[in-house]
């Protein structure tokens, strides 16, 4: 999904909805701004690739393309029609960045529900679906938004009932729609024709918030077995979403942060694909974990770098963050069994000051004897569960609130 580097006019649009700031009479554009995706760098670009790298690469997307054409033509003749995927929004008191996907599924079924992973890794996109968004009972007005594949000028062809948005051509959608918003949790309610209205939240957070939460998903709040590859296979797309294990002690400590941090805001990142997103919401809502913003990535293959890896998906979404809350600094906890310390390494040298502390569960077989302590001024922690961490963590978070205050 797009990173979005704003710029917002100054305007005085006189009154509006108590608590909503009123919406222009033009349409609001949600710009796509040069991305890992719309502009990859030289090591996620596949221009430099050997040439049979880059012959895979594009037979790839050349099959899923057709793959997605057909599979529509297929969902049509079935009778299927569009539905919305809402996804949990994030944003400040300036602006809201709201993402969902239109997918074809049969009539009088508005809402997916929560199956096993294998039951929703294969959607059909319904491209080009135009959508009604409101927030709070707010229409919000057309937002228009080109193809992921490419930057789009702006197209008034689109723009036909500022009442509708459309999605892109894999059916997602990912706004950013300028207006204030108090701060806490809002109701967004996503329309398509001949469906009920399906509702998400949007959590609005304040611009000035000191410090946040950046945490991964897979073996860190959640049993997945990243390292044990045919584990996770089974894990991720036969295990029943009702019957996934939390890591041991991971709700304990994530409530704990909570409380000490009863304003900070917490983010979950996963190399899962947008798929599978009800399946960990239900995961994150049922173990009592804080609520926020799930952030995954995209499962179709990119046409400029193909799948995200985890590191640039990762790398993509904290880069995101750090422009969107430039005030903030971030608590970021995940686990040895991927490549979070390295990534978490990169984030730090990236953004100097941005990152609090740093917390890893070690899942690894052979955990390093002799861990990293520290990033530069940054403390890393390290510990087994939640149990553990919590232990180790604990005392610094006080330090740091009793210093914020």
């Amino acid at each position: 999904m797009a990173i979005h580097h704003r710029h917002r006019e100054q305007r005085d649009d006189g009154p509006g909805e108590p608590g909503v700031e009123l919406l222009p009479d033009e349409p609001i554009l949600a710009t796509r701004a040069t991305t890992a995706f719309d502009n990859p760098g030289e090591r996620e670009g596949i221009h430099d690739k050997p040439p049979m790298v880059q012959f895979g690469r594009r037979l790839a997307t050349t099959c899923f393309g057709m793959w997605t054409h057909f599979s529509a033509k297929a969902a049509k003749s079935m009778n299927w029609i569009p539905r919305v995927e809402p996804y949990v929004g994030y944003g400040t008191d300036e602006f809201s960045r709201l993402i969902c996907r239109t997918t074809y599924a049969p009539q009088g079924q508005s809402v997916r529900p929560v199956r096993a992973g294998i039951r929703q890794a294969f959607m059909v996109p319904a491209g080009h679906t135009r959508v009604r968004i409101g927030i709070d009972g707010v229409p919000v007005l057309t937002v228009q938004v080109g193809d992921s594949e490419v930057f789009d000028m702006r197209d008034k062809s689109r723009e036909r009932d500022s009442a509708f948005t459309f999605s892109d051509s894999q059916g997602y959608l990912d706004l950013l729609i300028e207006g204030s918003l108090p701060p806490g949790m809002h109701d967004v309610a996503y329309t398509v024709e001949n469906r009920r209205p399906v509702h998400s939240q949007l959590f609005t957070i304040p611009s000035d918030s000191p410090i946040g939460v950046i945490s991964d998903v897979d073996d860190t709040i959640m049993v997945t077995d990243v390292p044990r590859l045919w584990n996770a296979v089974v894990n991720m797309l036969f295990r029943s979403p009702f019957h996934r294990r939390v890591v041991k002690g991971m709700p304990a400590f994530y409530q704990q942060l909570r409380v000490m941090l009863p304003d900070a805001p917490f983010f979950y990142l996963s190399t899962s694909p947008w798929n599978v997103e009800s399946s960990i919401r239900h995961l994150i809502r049922s173990n009592g974990y804080p609520q926020g913003p799930l952030l995954l990535r995209d499962f179709d293959p990119r046409p400029k770098t193909f799948v995200p890896s985890g590191v640039q998906h990762k790398l993509e979404f904290a880069e995101q963050l750090m422009s969107d809350f430039p005030k903030m600094r971030f608590i970021m906890i995940g686990d040895d069994g991927q490549s979070d310390p390295k990534t978490y390494m990169r984030i730090v040298e990236q953004y100097p000051g941005r990152v609090a502390a740093i917390g890893i569960r070690q899942v690894a077989k052979n955990p390093q004897k002799h861990p990293i302590m520290t990033i530069g001024e940054v403390p890393v922690f390290h510990g087994k569960d939640g149990e553990a961490l919590q232990h180790e963590m604990m005392p610094f978070v006080e330090r740091l609130v009793a210093d914020a205050q």
